[in-house]
């Protein structure tokens, strides 16, 4: 491996011994990885900040104690406590002191309390071609797809080491090469209509995740007008079903404003033309109970923008809800909302606000279990492991009609 004369100085320690840990973690997994050299980064979005067990607060304490400062900008993940509302959470005394303990180490690394797996709608938003190092897997598809940044899919540990040393392994999605569409997917045969519903994306996410792998899809089809929420929940579904990275919408996307430059000039290993069966079977494999009673309803992940709280509001009904309903944000989101006057209404309806983390990272749904309700791709897909609901998948307009009644209200026109 070729490492440059500042490289080599991480890696023997002139900077201290925080960045030199970092330096050898780095390096030694760029070796793991076949790279050749590093990349200068220059910025890093940090999911190792989530407790999973003591190992993880240690490690982080270990890179404070060493004197560890970031050398990029960095912004935090969700933890794993909701630190504006502590009662929403349930965890015993030690879990709650171990997750506030990993949470300010990393603070002391000089990370951003973003708190938020949305780091995008935070204002970190790297330019297009920027070389940057992101956990997180929707965050790793948004900034490479939607914004044109890029990253690999970075794990706990790896992530705030990159940070540290501002450096990358040169390898993957970081390569113009490996990041060129190798699938075309086209969505010609899917009903206009839907494909402007919010409802549609996950399911193609989804869909994509579990037939795609990792190789690059160019999406052809798509209507000009789809939102960046759109996008955001496609791509989380994509990378919580399978190990997607990366995606391009033919004239949305920044690397394709057309078909043959996606593909960089080269031609597709496989065309794909998407039916109306296959999407439908796909979206009934985001539910695992039956369409009947529901306990609960749980929106925002990735964590909601105001755009979507937007929609939220204007489908707030007159009745109670009979179940409750979840609505999980970031902090810059959340003080908007606060700040626009626009909290009140929202909870006097019945809607609780989670920050700084999520229902299905941490235990906030109530305890006897059951069924919960989602718009979310990603949430019906890490709902029933990690929480031991079941859940069932619809649209915003079906979860806040089912949240009323406290039964599955779904249109299933959309899908006939």
């Amino acid at each position: 491996m070729h490492l440059t004369d500042d490289e080599k100085r991480l890696l023997e320690g002139e900077s201290g011994p925080a960045p030199q840990l970092a330096m050898r973690i780095v390096v030694r997994m760029a070796g793991i990885l076949g790279a050749r050299e590093l990349v200068p980064i220059t910025s890093s979005h940090i999911d190792g900040c989530l407790y999973h067990g003591d190992g993880g607060v240690e490690f982080a304490e270990r890179l404070v104690e060493l004197g560890g400062r970031v050398a990029v900008p960095a912004t935090l993940n969700v933890g794993a406590l909701d630190l504006l509302h502590p009662g929403r959470v349930r965890a015993g005394d030690r879990r709650r002191e171990m997750a506030l303990r990993q949470m300010r180490a990393y603070q002391a690394l000089g990370c951003t309390p973003t708190w938020t797996c949305a780091p995008y709608q935070a204002g970190h938003r790297p330019a297009p071609g920027e070389h940057v190092a992101w956990g997180e897997s929707n965050a790793v598809a948004f900034a490479n797809s939607v914004l044109g940044a890029r990253t690999n899919r970075y794990g706990d540990f790896m992530d705030i080491c990159c940070a540290l040393a501002g450096r990358a392994p040169r390898t993957g999605l970081h390569l113009g090469e490996r990041r060129r569409a190798t699938v075309v997917v086209d969505t010609a045969a899917i009903d206009a209509g839907l494909k402007r519903r919010d409802i549609f994306y996950p399911v193609l996410g989804t869909w994509l995740g579990g037939a795609g792998g990792d190789r690059g899809a160019g999406l052809t089809g798509l209507p000009a007008s789809v939102s960046e929420d759109q996008l955001k929940a496609r791509g989380a579904a994509a990378a919580s079903s399978g190990a997607v990275g990366l995606f391009h919408v033919e004239g949305v996307t920044p690397e394709a404003p057309d078909l043959e430059t996606a593909l960089g000039g080269g031609v597709p290993e496989a065309v794909v033309a998407l039916t109306p069966a296959t999407l439908r079977d796909v979206r009934d494999t985001l539910s695992t109970a039956p369409a009947g009673r529901i306990d609960a309803v749980a929106v925002g992940s990735p964590h909601f923008s105001l755009s979507e709280f937007g929609q939220l509001e204007a489908l707030l009904p007159d009745a109670p809800f009979a179940v409750p309903f979840y609505v999980c944000t970031g902090r810059s989101e959340y003080r908007e909302l606060e700040a626009a006057a626009r909290l009140p209404r929202l909870e006097a309806a019945g809607i609780e606000i989670v920050v700084d983390t999520c229902v299905v990272v941490t235990p906030i749904l109530p305890p006897a279990g059951g069924v919960l309700m989602t718009n979310s791709g990603k949430f019906a897909h890490y709902t029933p492991p990690n929480t031991g609901y079941g859940v069932v998948y619809g649209s915003l307009e079906d979860c806040v009609r089912s949240a009323v009644s406290g039964r599955v209200a779904r249109d299933e026109g959309l899908w006939s």
